[in-house]
């Protein structure tokens, strides 16, 4: 991948990000990202956090190679760790999985204080993103999903505020896992992978049932997933 041109999931985040954009990258890798919009927006302004020596350096290099350190901050850390408080507007976190995003968002709050968005792109399980956002008064605004060699991403977009509909239990729940704009746009790649998550449902149910005990809890609450999917699949 280069600067000049993101994968699919980086140009979506991207996207969400405002024009001046004072931003965390955290988790940067190479920082192709924060070089990718400071590149196309010469007021932007970012720091790259890196908790690894080696993508942290080569980040480095990245930001020397195009002339942008005046502008982009290479910092090694682990997490919001590597910010000051109220220092960005807006943070990244891409590429981990969803509970990783949340426990970074959560040991790191007191970093928050001046970010009034956070863009996340959970590799797995966005249900526990979007479940913090809700808990931490930040309203989750857009979302896509999208395949990108074999692999399906949602991308997460939450402001600072109020969630904007009360929900009641099982809505909520619903919704925290399915992805209330995925839910109501219900794409073709969104048809995908709950088809995929389907048929895992039903093979790990049918394998429960067949056990001496089987954990009768996690049986019904797997086939009230399991329902929430045939919903979300009727034509």
């Amino acid at each position: 991948m280069k600067v000049t041109k993101l994968s699919e999931r980086l140009a979506k985040v991207a996207e969400y990000l405002p024009e001046g954009a004072c931003f965390a990258d955290i988790g940067s890798d190479h920082a192709y990202l924060p070089c990718y919009v400071c590149l196309h927006d010469d007021k932007a302004k970012a720091v790259a956090g890196e908790v690894n020596k080696g993508p942290y350096h080569s980040a480095v290099q990245e930001v020397r190679s195009h002339e942008l350190a005046d502008r982009i901050d290479v910092r090694l850390g682990d997490g919001l760790m590597v910010l000051g408080a109220d220092e960005v507007q807006q943070v990244v976190i891409a590429g981990m999985g969803g509970p990783l995003i949340r426990d970074i968002l959560e040991q790191g709050k007191d970093k928050l204080g001046r970010v009034s968005r956070i863009i996340a792109q959970p590799n797995i399980d966005a249900r526990t993103v979007r479940k913090w956002f809700y808990d931490n008064q930040f309203c989750l605004v857009q979302e896509t999903i999208l395949e990108e060699n074999g692999h399906i991403y949602e991308v997460l977009m939450a402001e600072k505020g109020e969630p904007g509909i009360n929900y009641d239990d099982e809505t909520l729940q619903k919704q925290m896992w399915l992805g209330p704009f995925l839910l109501k746009e219900n794409n073709s790649v969104f048809k995908k992978k709950w088809q995929q998550e389907k048929s895992k449902k039903e093979s790990i149910l049918q394998q429960m049932s067949g056990s001496k005990q089987p954990d009768q809890l996690k049986m019904k609450q797997f086939q009230k997933e399991l329902e929430w999917i045939k919903e979300a699949l009727e034509p």
